[in-house]
Formats: C-alpha cells, structure tokens, sequence
C-alpha cells in the first residue's frame, strides 16, 4: 500500500518466516534496503535508521501472540516493550525523522468485562504477558511523546485484524485455513468471544489516514482502528462465515479455560471517524469473503504477490 502511494522502503525485522507472506510474495524487491536484525539489539537498530535517513517510522514489530506469550513471558516482554524502547531512542537521533506511529492492539485496554467498547481515554492494562506487555509499550510510548521526544508520536491501536497472507499459529483464520488444507474439522477455542473484526487492508488505511492528516494539524497521540458496531461478532459467527466461503466443513467447540481471555472485546472508533474522516471500506461480510477469496487463490496456485497487489489496488479504487 505504502509502494502504491509511492513512498521508498526500508525494513528492519527478524529473518522472514519459511512459509509467510513476506517470503512467498518476494516482498524483500518493494524495499530499498533491509536488515534482518533484532530489535532489542539497539545499536543495530540505531545504525539502520540513520543510514535509512527516514522522515517517517511506523513500529509494527512485536512478539504478537497471546498463546506464545504464556509459554513465553520474557521473550514477549523483552521484544514489545524494549524493543519499543529502542526504536524510539533511534528516532531521537534521526534529524530526519518527523514522525514515529507506534502500533499498539485493541488488548492494551484493562478489561473488566463491562461489555462496552473501549475509547482512547480509558485505562490501560493486562492480565495475560502479550496484553500487559503491549500495554507497558503503549504507556511508554505516550510518555516518551510527552517528556522525551521532539518528534510527533502517534499510537494506533487496532481491532481483531484478519486477511490474506495471515499464517500465525493460534490465530482463527489461519487455524481455519490449516484445517481447509488438511481437509479436517476445525475446533474453536471461545465460540463465544466477541471482537471487533476487521480486514487488514481498512486497519492499514487508518494508519496511513492518521499519518496524512497529521500533515495537516496537531493530533492527540493514541488512535483506535476498528470497524462499525454492527460488524462486531463472535467466534463462531466469523467460522461460520469463512467456511461458507471457503465451502468448507463443519467445526467442533472445545471450549479452553487455561488461558485467559477476554470475552467481549470492542473498540469506539469515533475518533477516527470524525476527527480524520476515516470508515472501514469493507463491512464484515466483505471482510471475510477478500479474506476467504485470498486463501482461495492461493490454494488454487495463484501467485501470492499478484493477489495480494490485485486486493490492494482493487481496495484503493474503492
């Protein structure tokens, strides 16, 4: 999207996954250049960036799993919340640099389950190592912005994001896709889970309508991205709906209460739809079927950069 409005590229993250996106769709050509390094390596990260020479930085990396931060605790804290830490001294020494937009995640909000959306100004918190970590990144990154820095700080957080090129483990779409595969039922963890379901493409939209018009005038720092109230749904609305796409099987409910976690989660975007005139492109249903119709191609054999860039342009169109 970023190539589309013609913008250059650099990249610094952990080496590309065997199966992912990144390597299938040779994503690796839209960048001028890149390094696969770690971000809690802070000297690696300083020197990119000034070689980068950069007027803008948009942080997405993260340990972004709720599962694997149980497993894994320290990694989880380590990566979200001083790998954070590092970006934001790198930009401190970029005289290039203007903006930096931090990418936080719907879960940063302490949940008492009052089944309300959530709006920018209520408290922040976490029960689970991935939330609370993301949460301490995100205060972090808000007092940075008010007593460190001299550049503009910006902080998106985003719904339940869901679209091609997903192959996480532990996540819906891509378990459903997994099963799809290996021509198996799949089972649901939290049938009744609500989220604020979103496409990726709308999620990313956001970010680059919050980046434009802060071009334009001052704004807050911490932004919400999810869809209309309406297109909040369960679990077992969103398999429901992928499977019909997919014209996949049936599904089993195996209800899991090791882990926890939240039951209704949703996020008030008004913010966003009146202070930057941003609205999801794609409702829930459409949503779903570009996710369903990614998959599709790509289990058919089509190239994993031509359906990504036709989703992308057709979405751009709209």
């Amino acid at each position: 999207m970023l190539k589309e409005y013609g913008h250059d590229l650099y990249g610094f993250s952990l080496k590309p996954v065997a199966n992912g996106l990144f390597k299938n769709a040779n994503l690796s050509d839209l960048y001028i250049k890149e390094s696969y390094s770690d971000i809690r390596d802070d000297k690696k990260v300083k020197n990119f960036f000034i070689q980068a020479n950069a007027d803008l930085i948009i942080h997405f990396a993260a340990q972004p799993l709720v599962r694997y931060s149980y497993r894994n605790p320290e990694e989880t804290f380590t990566v979200n919340v001083n790998g954070t830490l590092n970006v934001l001294k790198a930009a401190e020494l970029c005289d290039s640099v203007s903006k930096v937009l931090v990418i936080t995640t719907d879960k940063v909000y302490r949940n008492l389950e009052e089944r309300r959306p959530f709006v920018e100004t209520d408290s922040l918190g976490g029960s689970d190592p991935y939330s609370t970590s993301k949460a301490m990144a995100d205060l972090l990154t808000d007092s940075w912005g008010r007593s460190v820095s001299k550049k503009h700080i910006l902080i998106g957080r985003a719904g339940n994001v869901i679209g091609g090129g997903d192959f996480a483990e532990d996540r819906l779409i891509p378990d459903l896709y997994r099963s799809f595969q290996l021509k198996i039922d799949p089972t649901l963890r939290n049938p009744e889970s609500v989220r604020p379901w979103q496409h990726v493409l709308d999620c990313l939209n956001g970010y680059i309508k919050l980046i434009e018009t802060s071009e334009q005038k001052p704004l807050s720092k911490a932004w919400n991205f999810g869809p209309e109230s309406k297109d909040y749904r369960t679990v077992r609305e969103v398999t429901k709906e992928f499977q019909e796409n997919m014209r996949a099987g049936e599904w089993s409910e195996v209800p899991d209460n090791t882990m926890h976690e939240a039951g209704f989660l949703t996020l008030n975007s008004s913010k966003a739809f009146n202070e930057l005139n941003w609205h999801n492109k794609l409702d829930f249903q459409n949503s779903v079927k570009w996710t369903a119709d990614w998959y599709k191609a790509i289990h058919n054999g089509q190239d994993f950069y031509e359906i990504t860039l036709k989703q992308t342009k057709e979405f751009l169109s709209m």
